[in-house]
């Protein structure tokens, strides 16, 4: 795949002629026929896949599915596998497996999830991954594709250890590529700024620790099923859009 989407972007000279070229390209699913794009982010914390995410929410129609969101909407709502998942976090405990991915598939029933979904900090684990792609299969649905955020840590490090956050009113700046007009001051209300503890440099060097026990082995095992695309992260969040942006028509093309 990697090799199909490199075709694509040489042969376009254009944005016009982009979404015609790539739309022309085929590939084999493992002789599958996904009925729409699910899209696969994975990438450590502050590789920006978030922002992406709401960017293909945003132009492509894509549900930007959430594990967090997920949780936080069920306890909310008060649902059955919302009371199961608080008090499991109530005791300081990981929500197991089978319950996320009951929350997943529920998710996916909705109708708003139609044009596509891309998932966001999920699978986290080869299990999950595992687990996912056999939920998938037995509702005829599959994975189209998992892309690769690659970023350097040192360019991690000082991304996420620039941000500040109001404590009043939560909005969050980035004193190098979002910085307040006043210095370390809301444009808001003027409250001073902070930094939150998960931002500190310690803070997310164990955070990268974490994901490359957990997460990275993902890579490996989607790259092994011809799925794995990777995208340099640590570009400008417009460069890294309309790169997306080239690469959805064949996502979409290959997903019908």
């Amino acid at each position: 795949m990697v090799q199909d989407i490199a075709r694509a972007s040489s042969l376009a000279s254009g944005r016009g002629q982009t979404s015609t070229t790539m739309a022309n390209l085929k590939r084999s699913f493992n002789n599958r026929t996904c009925e729409a794009p699910y899209l696969i982010f994975l990438g450590p914390p502050g590789s920006g896949k978030g922002t992406q995410a709401e960017k293909l929410h945003q132009n492509f129609r894509l549900v930007q599915l959430s594990t967090g969101n997920l949780f936080r909407e069920h306890i909310s709502k008060g649902t059955e596998l919302g009371l199961k998942v608080k008090n499991i976090l109530a005791k300081g405990e990981l929500v197991p497996d089978d319950l996320t991915i009951a929350m997943v598939m529920e998710r996916l029933a909705r109708p708003d999830t139609i044009m596509g979904v891309v998932f966001d900090g999920f699978p986290r684990t080869r299990d999950q991954a595992l687990a996912l792609q056999y939920r998938l299969d037995e509702k005829g649905k599959c994975i189209t594709a998992a892309i690769q955020f690659k970023i350097d840590d040192d360019d991690i490090i000082e991304r996420l250890s620039s941000r500040r956050m109001c404590p009043k009113d939560n909005t969050i700046y980035n004193l190098k590529s979002n910085a307040p007009k006043e210095d370390e001051k809301c444009d808001l209300c003027g409250t001073a700024l902070i930094m939150r503890d998960d931002d500190k440099p310690d803070v997310i060097r164990h955070r990268l620790q974490v994901y490359r026990q957990q997460t990275e082995p993902l890579i490996e095992f989607y790259r092994e099923q011809d799925m794995l695309v990777e995208i340099d992260a640590g570009r400008s969040i417009e460069d890294i859009t309309a790169q997306l942006d080239e690469w959805m028509p064949m996502f979409i093309y290959n997903a019908n």
